[in-house]
């Protein structure tokens, strides 16, 4: 049954990600961003060890354990904080996309000497063109004057999180047992968000269905089946491949908020989606 959802990943992934600046941000407006991250990342620990518990995999070794965590802060602590806490403080959804949309240049930029890929022109090309379309796709929703320097610094620290974050784990955490490799990350992530859980002066939690809800979806759809496709998908493909699926993002997220809270949609993004559809494409078409 895997092997016949095999070519389906990706589009799962995407459809799946997409969901979580929904998800965000319903859940902020429930509770900060410490207590937010440090409720979901306990969630995720618990999943896992459940998991574990019936999915018997081979434990990690030291050091093992010591790469699965670095990993878990940089795609965990430094993604997800980032964008929490940019959102938090009022950036704009489309200018935070734009900057985190930066990473699949970037990857496949560092990927050349890290990871000896080899990207051809073509495909340098098709990224940048990916970068265009994301930028038309959230031209409309800018509003630079909402954004402060903190925010804007906070999105680059999820754009710095997520792409070193797949790039480390494409180099360390190649041969690691998915299950307790995804576990050792979340116990890290937890020891970047709890003591901004304890510190930060915040509003109290309030426990309402919408959050509760977000909550779920974020720890069960987000933290455990995409964050396990992304492992996948990292350990079977090269890095600049995988990361050019993140161009699709912000335009299915785009289509899912027209679908279900009514947003318009111009002319303008349904075109820079095609061009984010076509990079995808020309993307992972020479990379076979």
């Amino acid at each position: 049954m895997f092997l016949t959802c095999k070519p389906f990943i990706p589009l799962i992934f995407v459809l799946l990600w997409s969901t979580g600046f929904i998800g965000t941000k319903y859940g902020l407006f429930y509770a900060s961003t410490g207590d937010f991250l440090t409720l979901r990342i306990l969630g995720n620990i618990l999943v896992f060890i459940l998991l574990l518990a019936f999915i018997k995999q081979v434990s990690l070794t030291k050091k093992q354990k010591i790469h699965a965590m670095i990993t878990g802060i940089l795609i965990h602590g430094g993604y997800l904080g980032g964008v929490y806490g940019a959102i938090e403080l009022g950036a704009p959804a489309g200018l935070t996309a734009i900057i985190v949309g930066l990473q699949p240049l970037f990857t496949a930029m560092i990927a050349i000497y890290l990871l000896n890929e080899k990207i051809a022109r073509i495909q340098w090309l098709a990224l940048t063109l990916g970068l265009v379309g994301l930028v038309l796709v959230v031209s409309a929703s800018l509003d630079v004057s909402r954004i402060t320097t903190m925010a804007l610094g906070l999105t680059f620290v999820a754009l710095i999180g997520i792409t070193f974050g797949t790039l480390y784990q494409k180099r360390y955490c190649q041969n690691q047992p998915l299950l307790p490799s995804v576990l050792w990350q979340y116990i890290a992530s937890l020891l970047v968000f709890l003591p901004v859980a304890l510190i930060q002066s915040s509003k109290p939690i309030q426990w309402e269905l919408p959050f509760i809800l977000s909550l779920l979806w974020l720890i069960i759809v987000l933290s455990v089946v995409a964050i396990l496709l992304l492992m996948y998908m990292v350990k079977q493909g090269d890095a600049a491949k995988v990361t050019s699926y993140f161009y699709l993002v912000p335009p299915v997220t785009a289509l899912e908020a027209w679908l279900m809270f009514g947003e318009t949609l111009s002319l303008t993004s349904i075109f820079g989606m095609l061009l984010c559809a076509i990079s995808v494409f020309v993307v992972i078409k020479v990379a076979k």
